[in-house]
């Protein structure tokens, strides 16, 4: 059977795991357990990764996958899995094989490791038969990383808390030009710099459409990773260019396909160029 973004048969799930583009991203405090409260609009894209589930019977998680760069008890679609074992009442013989096939780049603030492990659990309720509502989902997702609970309920969304209190929003038909120069960015450092603003006063989602916001990590974030700042330099010809997340991906909108690609065949090597559009509802569901 298939259906959009999934296919299923007895053994295996192939579920699609798309990327997002953070449109803004405001710090507007700090919890005492260190987590940064924010607010911020999840764009979710026609493009992404690829996670196949296929069904072992010996109760073992497994991870492959060409170039996959993090050990696998580490890899978030893996403890995604072990977590959903972990439910009272799931069979302890349920295992499952999990295929990657990457291509969003790590690193890069387009939430690659958080889709992964949200087909995931999502692709496991059905290869183990499991009743699992999507708020238990996502409730499991957000142990994981903070963007897992907008991949798990699949819709584009405006977030506030640690990124965990969603809102669908109906984002209009766009097209993204996006690169990813090439360099790695830890969240973690980004978040951990004394120099980033934490005390953003919070907006209405009004003043968003209407243009007001920004991305706090952006100055951070330009300062210590050069071709960072070059790209944004680089796109800011074409438009409107912008940091996704803590980065290191840089993205504008565009007119429409044809203008996205023209851009595309004029970024320099070694950037690698993306072209996506953006959507509302996620294609793994």
């Amino acid at each position: 059977m298939a259906a959009g973004g999934r296919t299923v048969s007895a053994q295996t799930v192939t579920l699609a795991a798309p990327a997002k583009l953070n449109l803004f991203l405001h710090v507007t405090g700090r919890r005492e357990d260190g987590y940064h409260t924010l607010q911020t609009v999840f764009q979710l894209l026609a493009w992404g990764d690829t996670v196949t589930l296929e069904a072992r019977e010996d109760g073992a998680v497994t991870l492959a996958g060409p170039d996959l760069d993090i050990a696998s008890d580490d890899n978030l679609a893996v403890r995604a899995a072990r977590a959903l074992k972990a439910l009272p009442g799931t069979s302890p013989d349920n295992g499952v094989h999990i295929t990657l096939d990457k291509r969003i780049p790590t690193g890069g603030g387009l939430g690659g490791g958080s889709s992964d492990a949200a087909s995931t659990l999502l692709g496991l309720i059905r290869l183990w038969k499991l009743d699992v509502s999507r708020d238990r989902l996502a409730a499991i997702g957000a142990t994981l990383g903070a963007d897992v609970p907008v991949f798990v309920r699949g819709h584009s969304a405006w977030a506030e808390g640690i990124g965990e209190q969603l809102q669908p929003v109906l984002l209009p038909p766009a097209w993204f030009l996006i690169i990813h120069p090439g360099v790695h960015v830890d969240t973690g450092e980004i978040f951990s710099r004394r120099e980033l603003t934490r005390d953003s006063p919070p907006i209405t989602m009004a003043a968003f459409f209407a243009g007001t916001s920004r991305n706090d990590c952006e100055p951070v974030v330009r300062n210590l990773y050069a071709e960072v700042d070059n790209a944004l330099i680089w796109l800011g010809k074409f438009g409107d260019a912008k940091l996704t997340g803590t980065g290191a991906c840089v993205f504008c909108r565009c007119a429409d396909e044809a203008s996205a690609r023209a851009i595309a065949a004029e970024v320099p090597a070694p950037w690698r160029a993306i072209v996506a559009a953006g959507v509302n509802r996620s294609p793994a569901l």
